[in-house]
Order: structure tokens, then C-alpha cells, then sequence
């Protein structure tokens, strides 16, 4: 039975590294660094979708470029908070959810690449378990004709140590 699982994993990773919560409403969307500009492309998305009313760009040296986007793609500056010392999924969670308790927010949506979205929502879930969080990612890349294209096959298939690795070292399980 867990042959199959792997086996599946590793032939299907978008069915299961992608976690889509489907439309949600939140009072806070969590942007996560990385990815280029996917990520903040998406969280434009949902923002023009009323999805929430405030944002929180995290990680070292891509919050900054986030914010800039988002602004560019006319979010208002005001509803933009920034996070921009976390190195790691794990930091962003930790640094993030200090701003989500900060601001009482009790339903968040957290945006980032597909691929990425099982392991960043389950440390979410992980470190800040009094707050309803929901995944809404981007879909950059998601057809694997992509991948290539996209330098992204090295990445998918790197999620699954990662995911081992953060249930292992940090007791982050990823179911």
C-alpha cells in the first residue's frame, strides 16, 4: 500500500503535492516568497476577487519585490504588511503567524506555487493552530509540458525530501 502511494506521488505530483482550498474568503492573505512572479500575480487575483482586504508579503528579499508588484497591479499600499526576514517555509509560518496574532486574524489564505502549497500549508497548520488557514496557489507550471520550460522539474521533485524532511526534523505532517 505505501509502494502505491509513492508510486502515485511521484507519477501524479499534481494531484498530490497541490493543495487548493477552492474559493474562500479571509481576512488576511499570507504571499510566500520564491517562484518569481507567479506568487504575486495570484494573490492580485484573489485580492481583485475579494478574497480579503490585507496582505502579508514574507521572505528574505522577495517580500520587497512582492510589495512592488502588487502595488504596480494596484493593491494600495496600506493593506500591504511586510515579513522580510524568514529564509524558510518554516520561518515564513513562524514570522508570519506573529503578524496573524498581531492582527487577530482568524481565517487566512496562503498563496504560493502549487508544488509548494502541501508542505507551506501544513506548516501553517503546524505553528499556528488556533488559525483557519486555506491554500490557494498558483498554477505556474502545473502542466508538465511546463516543467522544462520552467525549470521547475527539479523543483517538484525536490518537495517530496522536504516534505519528509519538515515531518521528520519538525513534526510537520503532511497529511
Amino acid at each position: 500500500m505505501f509502494a502505491l502511494l509513492i508510486v502515485t506521488a511521484v507519477v501524479f505530483p499534481q494531484t498530490f503535492l497541490c493543495v487548493d482550498s477552492g474559493t474562500v474568503r479571509a481576512d488576511v492573505m499570507v504571499v510566500l516568497g520564491g517562484g518569481s512572479h507567479d506568487r504575486p500575480e495570484r494573490a492580485v487575483e484573489l485580492f481583485k476577487e475579494h478574497a480579503t482586504t490585507r496582505i502579508i508579503v514574507s521572505g528574505l528579499g522577495d517580500a520587497r519585490t512582492s510589495r512592488e508588484l502588487l502595488i504596480k497591479s494596484g493593491v494600495p499600499p496600506r493593506l500591504i504588511d511586510m515579513e522580510n526576514q524568514s529564509r524558510t517555509t518554516q520561518e515564513n509560518a513562524i514570522d508570519a503567524i506573529k503578524l496573524l496574532r498581531q492582527q487577530r486574524a482568524r481565517h487566512v489564505i496562503i498563496v504560493t506555487s502549487w508544488y509548494h502549497s502541501r508542505r507551506a500549508l501544513a506548516c501553517f497548520e503546524h505553528y499556528g493552530p488556533e488559525i483557519q488557514f486555506y491554500s490557494r496557489p498558483s498554477y505556474f507550471g502545473y502542466r508538465r509540458a511546463d516543467w522544462s520550460h520552467q525549470n521547475l522539474t527539479r523543483r517538484v521533485y525536490l518537495e517530496y525530501p522536504k516534505l519528509l524532511g519538515y515531518w521528520m526534523c519538525y513534526g510537520v505532517s503532511p497529511f
